[in-house]
């Protein structure tokens, strides 16, 4: 038994040993074991490449604004690992992780003796969260973003009132597939028969998958673009304006503070979700709710503005669909202010394509890495840039540095590349600031 938060969280952390094991069977025996606490959940279920932690953020603030408990279970943490267990946006306290920890050790222990292997560190997170908000702090609904793809997703065993995709992009394709069409198959592993789906994709080869399956499952299904678009979008310095239109709404001058017309579009999900709970009778939501939720919804590491004098913002844009979104919002923003960039990413992820896309966009590239198993070297990320003013740093602390040392009158520094570097990094860029 744990009797210290560190422990809890080191022994969870251990189970990264046993890397990813895709499947659903070690989720579904310790849910047994535990009496099924998912099925006493109302559930919406989000999975995409991108834009799914924002989509949440959206989400859970309509929902509280219309005056409802709602539980996140989001991934990966950015300052704190109690983050991926909240409750309208507050993390669970730690004396709950030791309580949680102490109650699924056991069950790990017991699925190690079996043929099904101990499970994963995210499988073991997950099964906390399902009897969090079932037995310690039951909610009125709980959104759960998917942790890697969706079919086989440790997620997957609920039952969701909706199924929400957000974007298809290439990310993880070693496990999920190496085009646009085997991303979104295991994408749409999460709609369910008979149950509302909606589809934030917009390459076509991708969401003719997703539509495929939806019809095959036979059920009411709403894609962006279709039944429901943004129209109408204009951005300013503190975020952006759009008018929505679905089959059963038009909302002109909806404001996100939010940055990036990627931030617009999923607002536009979370919009078209809450239109889909309110005629299905789950909940009462006003457009009032929708309009000051999705307002005041914020999502750390996207696009955060750090400060503002010197201009500083870190954007947790890990792959090529995050950094096309990030390149989006600079030239169309920021076009007329010199930018120096600060870029760590992981080794696994095909960060070739992602360079040459801040090579077009900025005036100064400075690589670094960070302490990560699988983090790249500020070498090896160097080697793929062919900007004339590039440069490899492998302490992250000198290349901070470095780039707050060239901020002066419109110039900006961007921080961007892993969330797990960001995380990291931010508190000293706070601290840096504040001297």
């Amino acid at each position: 038994m744990f009797s210290t938060y560190e422990e809890a969280v080191r022994w969870i952390h251990s189970r990264l040993r046993l890397g990813i094991k895709p499947g659903l069977r070690r989720m579904e025996v310790m849910m047994e074991r535990l009496g099924n606490p998912e099925r006493t959940l109302k559930t919406i279920h989000i999975g995409g490449t991108n834009g799914k932690g924002s989509t949440v953020t959206f989400l859970r603030c309509i929902l509280e604004d219309a005056g409802y408990a709602v539980g996140t279970f989001t991934s990966p943490y950015f300052e704190h690992f109690n983050e991926r267990i909240s409750i309208n946006g507050k993390p669970c306290e730690d004396k709950d992780i030791i309580e949680l920890v102490n109650l699924i050790k056991p069950l790990a222990e017991e699925l190690e003796e079996t043929e099904l292997g101990g499970p994963t560190e995210f499988e073991v997170i997950t099964a906390m969260s399902f009897y969090y908000f079932a037995k310690m702090a039951p909610v009125d609904v709980v959104l759960y973003e998917v942790g890697l793809g969706g079919r086989f997703d440790s997620t997957n065993i609920i039952h969701p009132l909706l199924s929400i995709i957000t974007s298809i992009g290439l990310d993880h394709t070693g496990i999920l597939g190496e085009t646009l069409e085997e991303i979104a198959f295991e994408k749409a592993g999460i709609i369910k028969d008979g149950i509302l789906a909606i589809s934030g994709v917009h390459q076509e080869e991708a969401a003719a998958v997703i539509r495929r399956a939806a019809a095959e499952r036979e059920v009411p299904y709403y894609e962006a673009g279709a039944q429901f678009s943004v129209t109408s979008y204009a951005a300013n310095v503190d975020g952006s304006k759009f008018d929505y239109r679905s089959l059963f709404s038009q909302l002109p001058n909806l404001y996100v503070s939010m940055m990036g017309k990627h931030q617009a579009e999923n607002a536009s999900l979370a919009v078209m979700a809450s239109e889909l709970l309110a005629r299905e009778g789950h909940f009462l939501i006003s457009e009032k709710s929708i309009r000051s939720g999705i307002m005041r919804a914020s999502w750390p590491g996207r696009f955060e503005i750090i400060a503002r004098t010197p201009f500083v913002v870190i954007d947790g844009a890990h792959n090529e669909e995050g950094i096309k979104a990030l390149v989006h919002t600079l030239t169309s923003q920021y076009s007329e202010r010199k930018k120096t960039i600060v870029f760590a990413a992981l080794r696994d992820k095909k960060f070739e394509t992602m360079i040459s896309m801040l090579d077009s966009v900025c005036d100064e590239l400075i690589f670094t890495t960070f302490d990560f198993p699988r983090a790249a070297s500020a070498e090896e990320l160097h080697s793929a840039s062919k900007h004339e003013k590039g440069c490899a740093m492998a302490d992250w602390r000198s290349a901070i540095n470095a780039g707050l040392s060239h901020l002066e009158g419109e110039n900006m520094l961007i921080v961007t590349g892993s969330l797990y570097f960001l995380s990291e990094i931010k508190p000293y860029i706070v601290a840096n600031l504040a001297r």
